[in-house]
């Protein structure tokens, strides 16, 4: 039988330009969450319409045009934000949780989700390669 590693923990120790530069992902994908959630309110209250993931993906760019700051950060990153709104109006509707809340700036609790594409996210021995943040140095919990 074959086992597989599911998720890997790493402890990362990231300089200062790097800290900098994930606070400000932290910022960005809390600024497209609430932004984007404040768009499917305001859109429900007034006309009884409903946004799809697809529809508010096409307006990112015109985001990032808007507020040029965003294109400093991951862009997974954001479409990753869009897509955690988009299951938690889903799970709303299918009454598993309450509506969706807008993110707080001041939560313990900071977060961001990327995609591995094209290997842009590996493992280079004592450091973990991410995007926009180039090597960052690292603890594994478990060998890979």
């Amino acid at each position: 039988m074959k086992t597989y590693n599911l998720a890997f923990k790493y402890r990362i120790y990231p300089n200062e330009t790097q800290a900098n530069t994930i606070n400000a992902t932290f910022g960005c994908t809390r600024l497209v969450y609430n932004r984007f959630l404040g768009q499917r309110k305001e859109l429900y209250e007034t006309e009884k319409k409903s946004v799809t993931y697809n529809t508010q993906a096409k307006e990112l760019p015109l985001l990032k045009l808007e507020l040029p700051f965003l294109k400093e950060v991951d862009s997974i990153a954001l479409q990753q934000a869009l897509k955690n709104l988009e299951t938690a109006y889903k799970n709303f509707f299918q009454k598993r949780t309450s509506f969706p809340k807008f993110k707080s700036k001041r939560s313990t609790r900071k977060s961001y989700n990327t995609v591995s594409t094209s290997n842009n996210i590996r493992v280079e021995g004592n450091f973990l390669k991410l995007p926009k943040l180039g090597l960052v140095k690292i603890k594994l919990h478990r060998q890979i």
